[in-house]
Order: structure tokens, then C-alpha cells, then sequence
């Protein structure tokens, strides 16, 4: 069903790009799906819940694709974020996401515009604490302010370039913007000046619900995955371990960390890797969130 469900987002999100949020009826998604009325509504309660489902898939399409690319990585290298930033934005514009997002905040429906909102404080935050990991612990009162900055420029860069249609290298623009943003970095912590003021910043963060992966999710996970993945000697030993330390009231992020990524390693290609894929990912996020 999730597949299905996924089809049918997908489909709702090209006519949204197409045509626009307010000009895409519900019966134009079911005609161009192929599906009828009731299937649609058996997957999303309205249109509304329908973008909110596409956001969601967005976050985690990125979420998976930022944790690959660092998982096994020293989170504090800056070639890792570079990378993680260049691919996304490499992804959106082949996608042309930022006309859906100009599609959704133009149109009159304020619960679709605080779904835009909810999406991007996710972002921020992300990037918030990928700054922090890499530059420093000192820039953690001004980690907010200075991703505003980051996005700002990012954005208005890429404006500039796309109406210009003007060829750019990605991983460049990503490392010379990362270079202002270790300047204005450095002159925050020397000054104590900021514009965000820590209200600001709680208020913002206030707007949006996280539903970050729990201790119990995950065991629950390893359980299924246990009863139905069948697994070589190699793969059950690194599975027991990884599952050991989860039990553990004491969760050793250290340890647990470098078992992931041989772990998910194993299953490459096999039966049961976008299962372990899936698992290894969250069991990641879970330690750099806790």
C-alpha cells in the first residue's frame, strides 16, 4: 500500500508543478493515477493532507540521501556537508520543487502555507546542527541565525542564476557560501552580535511537531527484521551487536555508529537490504539526535 500511496503523491506533486495547487482538482489526481475516488481518499483525507504526505516524502527522501552520504564519515568534515547540500539541490531543480513551493505559498489556504513552514523549520534545523557539528560547539547560540544566512544567499543565488540561465558548478557555489558563512561565524562568537534572539529562535522552532524515531520504534523494527530477513552468520553477528546496544539503557553512539555502516554493507544487493537500509538510517539519526 505504501508504494501505491507513494505512486499516488507523486502523480498529485507533477500537477501540482504543472498546473498549480489551487488549479489541481482531486479528480484530475485520480484520472492522471488511474485510481478511483475511493482509493484516493483511502490514502489521503483531502488535497491538503495529500501535500502534507508529499512534504513528508520529500524530508525523508532527503534525510536518507544526507545520512548515506555521511554515515561512516567524519561528521565534522566539510566536504560531507558540501556534498550532502550540492546533491539536494542538484535533485530539486531536476525535480523543479521550488515552483511547487512558489505554488503552494501563493495559494489562499493557510494550512497549506504553515505545511510549507513546518517543512522548512525541519530544514533549518538540519542545517543548524550540521553547522555546529562541523564548525564548532561555540556557534550553537548563533546556528539558527547563521543558516538563515546560508538559505538567504543559497536562494537568491540560484535565482539570479537560474532566470539568467547561467551554467554553475554546485559543489563550487556550496563551498565558497560555507566559506562567508565560517566568517560570519567566527565574528559572532568574537562579538556576541546576532540579530535572532533566543525567543525568536524557540518561537520558530514552536511552529512544528517533531517525529523523530523512538528507542522502542526501532526495536520493534529489528524484531521484524529478525523474523523475516534471513541472514548469513556475518550478518547476524553484527545484527545481535547493534540490536545489544539498543537494549542498552546506555545507548554508546561511539560503538553502535561504526557497526552501521558494515552492517548495511552485508546486504548490499541482497535480499533484505532496503529493509536494513531503512533501519541502519534511523538507528543513525537516533544517535545524532539523542
Amino acid at each position: 500500500m505504501k508504494d501505491k500511496k507513494r505512486k499516488v503523491a507523486d502523480v498529485a506533486m507533477n500537477l501540482f508543478i504543472e498546473n498549480g495547487v489551487q488549479q489541481t482538482s482531486v479528480q484530475e489526481i485520480i484520472e492522471r493515477a488511474n485510481i478511483s475516488k475511493g482509493t484516493f481518499y483511502n490514502y489521503f483525507a483531502s488535497k491538503t493532507d495529500c501535500v502534507a504526505n508529499i512534504l513528508e516524502n520529500l524530508r525523508y527522501d532527503a534525510g536518507q540521501r544526507r545520512i548515506e552520504m555521511q554515515m561512516g564519515r567524519d561528521k565534522r568534515d566539510k566536504d560531507v556537508f558540501i556534498e550532502q547540500i550540492s546533491i539536494l539541490i542538484q535533485l530539486n531543480e531536476e525535480r523543479n520543487l521550488h515552483a511547487l513551493f512558489e505554488s503552494i505559498m501563493s495559494a489562499n489556504e493557510p494550512e497549506l502555507k504553515k505545511l510549507v513552514l513546518q517543512h522548512r523549520v525541519y530544514e533549518i534545523e538540519w542545517l543548524a546542527m550540521r553547522l555546529t557539528e562541523i564548525i564548532g560547539e561555540e556557534i550553537r547560540p548563533y546556528s539558527v541565525e547563521l543558516t538563515v544566512l546560508f538559505n538567504g544567499m543559497l536562494q537568491h543565488i540560484l535565482f539570479t542564476l537560474r532566470i539568467t540561465n547561467t551554467a554553475y558548478s554546485i559543489q563550487k557555489l556550496i563551498r565558497n557560501l560555507y566559506a562567508y558563512v565560517e566568517l560570519m561565524a567566527a565574528r559572532m562568537v568574537e562579538t556576541n552580535e546576532h540579530i535572532l534572539n533566543p525567543v525568536t529562535v524557540d518561537q520558530m522552532r514552536g511552529t512544528t511537531d517533531k517525529n523523530l524515531v523512538t528507542k522502542d520504534e526501532l526495536i520493534e523494527m529489528a524484531e521484524r527484521i529478525r523474523a523475516h530477513v534471513k541472514m548469513t552468520e556475518e550478518q547476524a553477528d553484527l545484527f545481535e551487536a547493534i540490536t545489544y546496544e539498543l537494549h542498552q539503557d546506555r545507548l554508546r553512539k561511539i560503538v553502535i555508529e561504526q557497526l552501521l555502516k558494515p552492517f548495511q554493507r552485508l546486504f548490499k544487493g541482497v535480499t533484505g537490504e532496503t529493509e536494513v537500509q531503512k533501519f541502519t538510517n534511523l538507528v543513525w539519526l537516533y544517535t545524532r539526535t539523542h
